[in-house]
């Protein structure tokens, strides 16, 4: 059971920030989310869950809030979008820079 403290934290970082990824810092597919969102100068907001205090609290509200467990865990515009893959698909659809331009 997440703390409401840090269910609350984890709907905060998904609200402020238009584009939000829960990463760990040695994570391939969370590299490759993170270049493919660099190279489209998305001004994404990433949390390292292995380098944060409250990670792991912070990975257990996703799961509870999305029913996704893995990273990275992607949302944009305060939506889930889910992992890399995920991305990668949006991206080849040209869909991605449309979610990002809104």
């Amino acid at each position: 059971m997440v703390s409401e403290q840090v269910l609350s934290k984890t709907k905060a970082l998904i609200k402020d920030h238009k584009v939000f990824v829960a990463s760990k810092s040695y994570c391939p597919y969370c590299s490759q989310t993170k270049k493919l969102l660099e190279s489209l100068n998305a001004n994404a907001f990433v949390v390292e869950l292995d380098t944060e205090p409250d990670g792991s609290d912070i990975q257990a509200a996703l799961l509870e809030l999305t029913g996704q467990r893995t990273v990275p865990n992607v949302f944009i515009n305060g939506e889930h979008v889910g992992g890399n893959s995920d991305l990668q698909a949006l991206n080849s659809e040209g869909k991605l820079k449309t979610l990002l331009k809104n």
